[in-house]
């Protein structure tokens, strides 16, 4: 749904057909939000309703990107990456909405945070971006996390492409998971700072809405929260082979 209206606030004045088919998705995801939170289980019907949205703001986005790549519209605020981004998030949704989850916690542990890292490393590029010239410590605090990000999800990949032979136990992981926390913490408390700044007005920058700051806050928190699900279970896999 927010995902909708950020692409509605950054599409150029001069594309209303694409502004008006940004809001119906903003409409058709609120309105199922609003119906899972009044249900208590995710019947059939409603999931069907729910892979059928996110099918279809996955191909909106893609078009979108598409336009833009080929220079058949005007950017306006929604860079290329930001639209790959946020595709790239619809369709892990839809793949937790449609396929299995992997048996081994530890595949599973890599594989989001080969995700999510890549999410974290990509939003502080975007509020880099977005920030205006004269916030130089701002900018300089965003610059460092970058750099911290980039080598996590290198890191990350390498980790993942090694757990591929599938060692008897993985000890390295373990230590690695506890540093992406801590950082990813870190990271969360910035972008909780920089959206109060922008709900106060004291940003300069050109975020379209003190929302964009908030989403990407409430990212790292789900980012945290995947990983505190699952440790319980890595720690007891790597404890049980060694």
């Amino acid at each position: 749904m927010e995902h909708a209206l950020f692409i509605k606030l950054g599409l150029p004045a001069d594309e209303p057909e694409l502004i008006a088919e940004a809001q119906v998705f903003e409409e058709r995801f609120h309105r199922l939000l609003n119906e899972l939170n009044r249900v208590k289980k995710l019947n059939p019907e409603l999931l069907d309703d729910l892979t059928a949205a996110v099918e279809d703001i996955i191909a909106f986005k893609a078009k979108i990107l598409r336009l833009q790549l080929q220079c058949k519209i005007l950017p306006g605020s929604n860079y290329p990456l930001l639209l790959d981004h946020i595709r790239r998030e619809a369709e892990r949704f839809l793949g937790l909405l449609t396929s299995p989850v992997p048996e081994e916690p530890i595949v599973l542990l890599l594989q989001q945070e080969v995700f999510w890292l890549r999410i974290m490393k990509e939003h502080i590029e975007f509020i880099i971006h977005l920030l205006d010239p004269s916030e130089r410590e701002l900018i300089e605090q965003a610059e460092a996390f970058r750099k911290t990000f980039s080598r996590l999800l290198e890191t990350a990949r390498d980790l993942q492409s090694m757990q591929r032979t599938k060692p008897r136990n993985f000890s390295d992981v373990l230590p690695f998971t506890m540093n992406v926390i801590r950082h990813t913490v870190e990271l969360r408390n910035f972008k909780a700072a920089a959206h109060e700044l922008a709900e106060l007005c004291e940003l300069l920058g050109i975020v379209a809405s003190p929302l964009l700051l908030d989403h990407v806050r409430r990212e790292a928190d789900k980012f945290l929260n995947e990983l505190d699900n699952l440790l319980p279970a890595v720690k007891s896999c790597d404890t049980s082979r060694e």
